[in-house]
């Protein structure tokens, strides 16, 4: 698809749509619900925002990895985001027990029946830093658990089925 043909609305797709975020290869993958996240533009070029916790199993896989789609479902898929957002892949694999099918690409992994993936390489990752965050952020998000790290993936390529 041509990048100048893709629309979505960004403020909606992430926080009422979810999606998945995919790190790895055919070899070994991991995958993630979010809904935190962003689209737009940096160093004029299209880029995805996403933010992983240290703790969770993907951030292993986006350090390890260049590539990363984040892929877009209808909502009969709900149940199973709900699924591997709440089950760890280090314990199992949690994509068995859903319905989606990986789909391997070149660089990266996605699933069958995602209706739009995008798939980004990694150009700029940081950490979020407490001391630059509103007291009430910390003690919601951040009082036991070390802050999310921000992937800032420039867009390569979007496969869309919608």
């Amino acid at each position: 698809m041509n990048l100048k043909d893709f629309n979505v609305a960004p403020l909606y797709v992430l926080d009422k749509e979810w999606a998945l975020l995919t790190a790895g290869n055919s070899d070994k993958f991991n995958t993630m619900t979010i809904s935190w996240g962003g689209l737009g533009t940096l160093w004029n070029k299209p880029v995805v925002t996403v933010y992983v916790k240290p703790i969770r199993y993907t951030y292993e896989f986006m350090e390890e990895n260049d590539y990363f789609t984040v892929s877009f479902y209808d909502h009969k898929y709900r149940k199973d985001l709900a699924l591997l957002g709440s089950k760890s892949g280090r314990d199992s694999d949690k994509v068995a027990l859903t319905d989606l099918t990986a789909s391997f690409m070149d660089d990266a992994v996605t699933f069958k029946e995602a209706q739009l993936t995008i798939l980004c390489k990694k150009i700029y990752f940081q950490d979020l830093d407490v001391k630059n965050m509103d007291s009430s952020v910390i003690e919601k998000f951040y009082d036991i658990e070390e802050p999310h790290r921000m992937y800032i993936g420039e867009v390569v390529d979007v496969i869309d089925k919608r």
